[in-house]
């Protein structure tokens, strides 16, 4: 049998995380087009294309303006120097225009893109079941938060920067490899008695200077997309230890753990600090040729220049002009090599970013075999059919092969420890698939209630409603629900919000959960050992009110206590059978 974790395991290895990149850059195309954000997106586009050719443009007005400006000053002409400080003027704030509006629609287009697939991410993430199904699916589901909230960011950034500053490369190198090369056309050169002519002898050399620098740095850089994300990966892990620390820090305190703790994270800080160590180290060599490249380059372009201007083809200006457009050329050429650790680290991001995303998609396509749980909808009973669910020591089965529950029936299973209570429930509620039989339930109106309870944010009101608008429901409504739980003293914080879950003591925040129950009144429960969290004066306080205001109420519950208190109708036991037979793969962990 295929575990969550085997599956999710190969989804991964098959899915994202080898599919080529223009493959996954595809893949978030056609999401940026589903998102119905596409429009806007095309806006800030075509605005960035139009700025960036603008500075392009001024760019080439500038490099032109150099000609005239040192010729004025080598031949000492006032009133044209006087003239062409004017014309600098004059391109200096049109470009200053230019680049802010350059910036703003950088961070503009960086907001877009974050913000449509971080909703998107959202929207996969928190589809029914799935965020469940991920978290128990492997290395894949460590850490979502860091994948949806920094990976994500980093990407969309890294994206735009990357983006944005290769397409002004592109257009720069357009731009000036025509200037370049009517600047270096009809330069004859010497050997040996014999002169020749390279046309744009210049252009020529900028390739080549460029091409071997990317080469290099293409070689040098390659090993940081693993390292990069490796380091994503225990930067994650060490963030979800830290934060862990932090939610528990009264229990690590009262049982004086801070040594072991600290031992848990300083393994995990020396995992972060070995790739970093690899990382600073594959930077470094990246550095040898990114700088060497980069002060090579300040003589480079009159190098190459000189020999029009010894020749007598360029003026001082002009040669100072061809230095400028060189620059150009072979910064645009260059991008390569400038950008090889942020490219590295985009990819990296790129890789991690779809292979969450796609893994949160293939969870839904696992194979529909002969062991799992078929359920279908009904709208009368509940009905679990000669229900087995398959746990790692072997399979959790039912005293009876057919149960079924008619509306207003109370039923309680009882299982003792280790028996797959909590398994059975996570079946009944859809999120356990694996094992054999059929089970109805009703289509609408069922609510299923978890051994914790949860509590989301913002104030009681908002927590007893939940899922719901706090509007459905009355003040009386509230009021009745957490009298009858007896949490009259919470009466006067519904506004209030607070971290509830820190707030309230154990007690208090079961008998939230089950007030939440009577507000909301459903036709069908499911309680997954809650119940047997209550003191009994708390149980029989929910019993009667159950009663009393939900008495067509039908409750499944799930219990480790053998007592079938007079509450319920029938009782059914749950038992474990240790076997080996179709458990194979399954994570105890996961149970």
């Amino acid at each position: 049998m295929t575990s969550q974790t085997d599956y999710a395991n190969s989804a991964a290895g098959s899915g994202a995380g080898h599919a080529g990149i223009v493959s996954l850059l595809a893949t978030l195309i056609r999401l940026v087009r589903a998102s119905g954000e596409s429009g806007k997106l095309l806006w800030l586009v075509a605005a960035l294309v139009m700025v960036v050719a603008a500075t392009a443009y001024a760019q080439i007005r500038l490099n032109a303006w150099n000609e005239p400006f040192y010729d004025a000053i080598n031949s000492r002409d006032i009133a044209a120097f006087g003239f062409e400080l004017g014309v600098y003027a004059m391109i200096a704030g049109t470009l200053l225009v230019l680049n802010v509006s350059q910036t703003w629609l950088n961070l503009m287009m960086k907001l877009k893109l974050r913000e449509i697939l971080t909703r998107d991410l959202f929207q996969q993430w928190l589809a029914p079941r799935r965020a469940f199904m991920i978290a128990n699916a492997g290395p894949i589901g460590v850490n979502p938060d860091q994948r949806i909230h920094e990976d994500a960011r980093h990407f969309t950034e890294l994206s735009t920067d990357l983006g944005v500053g290769l397409f002004q490369a592109t257009l720069l190198l357009v731009s000036f490899i025509g200037v370049l090369w009517s600047l270096s056309s009809g330069v004859s050169f010497t050997f040996e008695g014999s002169s020749f002519v390279v046309p744009g002898y210049m252009v020529w050399s900028a390739l080549l200077y460029a091409g071997l620098a990317s080469l290099a740095s293409w070689r040098v850089g390659r090993p940081l997309v693993n390292l990069n994300a490796e380091r994503y990966a225990r930067e994650s892990d060490m963030r979800f230890s830290l934060v862990r620390v932090n939610q528990n820090c009264d229990g690590v305190a009262v049982y004086r753990g801070e040594a072991q703790e600290r031992g848990r994270l300083d393994v995990e800080f020396n995992r972060l600090l070995d790739v970093v160590r690899r990382l600073v180290g594959a930077t470094t060599r990246l550095a040898w040729v990114t700088a060497g490249y980069g002060w090579f380059t300040i003589v480079a372009p009159v190098i190459v220049a000189a020999p029009a201007y010894f020749a007598g083809n360029l003026t001082f200006g002009g040669l100072l002009m061809a230095v400028g457009a060189f620059t150009q050329v072979q910064q645009s050429l260059r991008w390569f090599v400038d950008n090889a650790n942020p490219i590295a680290d985009w990819k990296a991001t790129l890789l991690r970013v779809s292979e969450f995303r796609q893994a949160l998609i293939d969870i839904d396509r696992t194979e529909q075999d002969a062991r799992r749980i078929e359920i279908a909808e009904t709208d009368s009973r509940i009905v679990l059919d000669d229900v087995n669910v398959l746990l790692p020591p072997g399979r959790s089965s039912l005293s009876v092969r057919r149960v079924a529950i008619s509306p207003g029936e109370r039923v309680v299973i009882v299982g003792g420890p280790s028996s797959g209570k909590t398994s059975l429930f996570r079946a009944l509620a859809g999120l356990w698939p694996w094992g054999t039989g059929h089970v109805e339930l009703p289509a609408e109106d069922v609510m299923f209630m978890p051994k914790h309870p949860y509590l989301p944010g913002g104030s009681l009101r908002d927590v007893l409603a939940y899922p719901y608008p706090p509007e459905k429901f009355s003040d009386a409504d509230f009021y009745a629900a957490l009298n009858a739980m007896g949490l009259p003293h919470l009466v006067s914080a519904l506004d209030t919000a607070a971290p509830w879950e820190k707030e309230l003591s154990d007690p208090e925040q079961q008998g939230l959960a089950f007030a939440r129950l009577l507000l909301h009144g459903p036709r069908w429960v499911v309680i997954d050992t809650a119940i047997d969290t209550l003191s009994p004066q708390t149980r029989r306080a929910l019993f009667d009110a159950l009663r009393k205001e939900l008495p067509q109420t039908s409750v499944l519950a799930i219990s480790g206590v053998e007592n079938k208190y007079d509450f319920f109708d029938r009782l059914i036991r749950l038992s474990l059978r240790l076997e080996n037979d179709g458990a194979e793969g399954l994570s105890a962990t996961s149970v």
